[in-house]
């Protein structure tokens, strides 16, 4: 089955503290609470953030995160919030009675480059925790995601697009390709593929029932002629108002948290969702190339258990190298150069461990011996690679020691 990340606990830095994974074969609405319970335990804090998918807005969910002095931050899907609230929503902001902030970030380059835009509100909310009502002010953060809004129009122009080519195809003739001789015969056919294709109302289409003659030779007896037959053509346009006013509802994500306006501004709640602990990431790399699981050739299951186990250390090794280089830059407020062949300028702030690996490829260990010693030659360090061991807090003695002559007898 598929496996998913319920929630996230963040530390001041945005860095996971612990992370809950659930079965993905099921629903888990209500498996959040027990994983949040054994997050409590495991931790003994409160005052923690839970950062969630969609299945972690249950009301309930929400209601058992407050009163235990936690908090939470997740999107609301349809069944928390119903397309006519979200149009609610957005109503102010089209009619221009309601300001939208600009969300920024900085780009590797030092530029801040505008990703989203959004406003918040603020709203009560009430449920039954346990048997005891519980009630608690929540704001409700509406954000547009740019890059999704543009994605997305771009993903519903092409499919537009595509269908108009199809109906335009529909009358040209062609052997052996089905005619049309009513405009309702067309009409029928032309609904069910707008309907297929979810583009209703994105399209003006208008018909014509033409009778147009064709010329037939005399043949005998038989005089020449103008032959009466009934057709249909059909002409189809993109209706830009209706695309417009459905590319303006895109990209548009509404938020919920108990945190205070104080405590996690509009920028940074975005931000904590954007850089969330993906465990996803983990099982792409385990399958992947990095360590590269699948296609497995074993048949025996005690060798597939093992290989899967081998493989998760390594999975382990990435992912805490990843982890405290990252945690050390963002603590000095440094980034790390050097790291993307053909761009040795190019600076990171969030360096992969398969790059921070890829690192040290050339250090070669040369080993020959003579009647009376054995010696040993490693490849002198980099600046770039000294760099990175002092990020991981690993001594440099873990290469120069390997080149220490050691004598044997002959």
């Amino acid at each position: 089955p598929q496996v998913k990340v319920m929630l996230s606990t963040l530390d001041p830095l945005g860095l996971p503290l612990a992370t809950e994974v659930l079965p993905g074969q099921r629903a888990d609405d209500q498996l959040s609470l027990p994983a949040i319970t054994r997050v409590r335990e495991q931790l003994g804090q409160r005052g923690l953030l839970y950062v969630g998918d969609g299945k972690m807005a249950a009301l309930e969910t929400r209601a058992f995160v407050h009163p235990g002095g936690d908090y939470y931050w997740c999107p609301l899907p349809e069944r928390q919030l119903c397309p006519d609230q979200l149009a609610g929503y957005l109503a102010p902001v089209w009619a221009g009675v309601q300001a939208v902030t600009p969300i920024t970030r900085e780009r590797a380059d030092g530029q801040l480059e505008r990703i989203a835009d959004g406003y918040e509100r603020l709203e009560q909310r009430q449920a039954i925790v346990a048997g005891h009502s519980v009630t608690w002010m929540e704001r409700r953060l509406v954000v547009r995601s740019l890059q999704w809004a543009h994605r997305e129009a771009a993903t519903v122009r092409k499919r537009v697009t595509k269908v108009q080519t199809k109906l335009e195809t529909l009358t040209v003739r062609r052997r052996g390709k089905r005619r049309f001789r009513s405009v309702a015969a067309l009409r029928r056919v032309v609904a069910a593929l707008l309907a297929r294709e979810r583009v209703q109302g994105l399209l003006q289409v208008s018909y014509q029932d033409c009778r147009p003659g064709r010329p037939v030779r005399g043949y005998g007896e038989r005089p020449a002629r103008v032959r009466q037959e009934r057709t249909v053509e059909i002409r189809v346009a993109i209706d830009e108002a209706a695309m417009a006013a459905v590319e303006r509802r895109l990209g548009w994500r509404v938020y919920a948290t108990n945190l205070s306006a104080a405590q996690l501004s509009l920028q940074q709640a975005v931000l904590a969702y954007r850089h969330q602990y993906l465990i996803e990431r983990s099982f792409g790399r385990l399958k992947g190339r990095p360590l590269s699981l699948t296609p497995m050739y074993l048949q025996r299951d005690d060798h597939a258990t093992g290989l899967i186990r081998l493989l998760t250390i390594g999975l382990q090794v990435l992912t805490l190298l990843e982890f405290a280089a990252r945690r050390r830059l963002a603590t000095t407020g440094t980034t790390l150069a050097g790291l993307y062949t053909g761009n040795p300028t190019r600076e990171t702030a969030q360096p992969t461990g398969e790059r921070l690996l890829a690192a040290f490829r050339e250090i070669t260990l040369t080993i020959w011996q003579d009647p009376h010693q054995t010696r040993r030659h490693v490849t002198p360090l980099s600046p770039l690679q000294r760099h990175i061991l002092a990020l991981l807090a690993l001594s440099t003695a873990i290469y120069t020691k390997l080149c220490t002559d050691s004598a044997k007898p002959p």
